[in-house]
């Protein structure tokens, strides 16, 4: 098996850098492993101190068995710096493996990433990889799902290709083939929404634009069932993150099977995500939250 590249995505929080790497190393393949960092530039003054901590971080990482550093002089922002980042090194090595750097890594990550790249390599209707996996959804330790999340995934070239930045065209696609009902599972989460917003220019996110791009083009994900990944991002540090509980999940530090019975979409996974976003993102669920946050105020 040969191991897959990991790009790891930073900016202006240290502490996280730090909490994310030391994480990696738990992790047995790391040391087989290259690691890319690459490390955006600083919009002003207050985040150029940050941007410097992180840094001197990452010009002093050992553990790895080839370690290249990416610096940005300019703030290229997330969704560049990741596109530009994935294409370039998936053009050199074929694959990838993507962290940004508020993610905790399980021991048994790398290990669940690279056995399922190597295993469905030449599966063309598996296009991606995840290891982040919402609560108590119970499912097996791997399901196939026509959607792509962005906390700790891989890909390979092949599927790469398919990626589109036009946000605008892929809306329009989705709309024209009347497929927005389903891409926000029945309407439970405004995934839609979202992608009209990034043509607005309201938010300028890749991910709901590789989500798209996949799911237009029938492209299935393999995910974990348990999940091999924590978000430690919701504190409020983030440039595009709040404070959110609902993503709160334990981290199975054991070994994940990378088996699926057929290369076809687990409906009971389709079904469980729609009521996991019904439950957790629905109007009541919010209006819950709201009253939960006055009363600690």
């Amino acid at each position: 098996m040969s191991l897959a590249p990991i790009l790891l995505f930073t900016y202006n929080r240290p502490q996280h850098t730090l909490q994310t790497l030391n994480a990696l190393l738990n992790n047995k393949l790391c040391g087989e492993s290259e690691l890319y960092v690459f490390s955006d530039g600083y919009k002003n003054n207050f985040d150029k101190a940050e941007v410097e901590k992180v840094r001197k971080i990452i010009h002093n990482i050992n553990g790895f068995k080839q370690i290249h550093i990416v610096e940005n002089r300019d703030n290229w922002g997330l969704a560049k710096n990741i596109i530009e980042g994935v294409t370039q090194v998936i053009n050199k090595h074929g694959k990838v493996i993507v962290l940004e750097d508020d993610l905790i890594t399980s021991p048994w990550f790398l290990t669940f990433m690279n056995e399922a790249l190597d295993e469905f390599e030449q599966e063309e209707k598996i296009g991606h990889i995840h290891a982040f996996c919402y609560p108590d959804l119970n499912l097996p330790d791997a399901f196939l799902i026509k959607w792509t999340g962005s906390w700790g995934w891989a890909t390979w070239q092949r599927a790469w290709k398919y990626f589109n930045p036009d946000g605008k065209a892929l809306l329009d696609e989705l709309q024209r083939r009347r497929l927005t009902k389903t891409f926000d599972f029945n309407g439970s989460y405004r995934y839609t929404r979202m992608l009209r917003r990034q043509t607005k220019g309201f938010n300028n996110s890749w991910a709901i634009r590789w989500n798209a791009s996949l799911f237009l083009n029938d492209i299935l994900s393999l995910n974990a069932g348990k999940s091999l990944v924590q978000n430690i991002g919701f504190d409020g540090t983030g440039t595009h993150s709040g404070t959110q509980e609902i993503y709160s999940t334990p981290l199975y530090t054991q070994k994940l099977s990378i088996d699926v019975s057929e290369v076809e979409e687990n409906p009971q996974a389709r079904i469980s995500f729609e009521r996991y976003y019904i439950k957790t993102t629905g109007f009541w669920a919010k209006v819950r939250r709201r009253i939960r946050k006055h009363l600690k105020i």
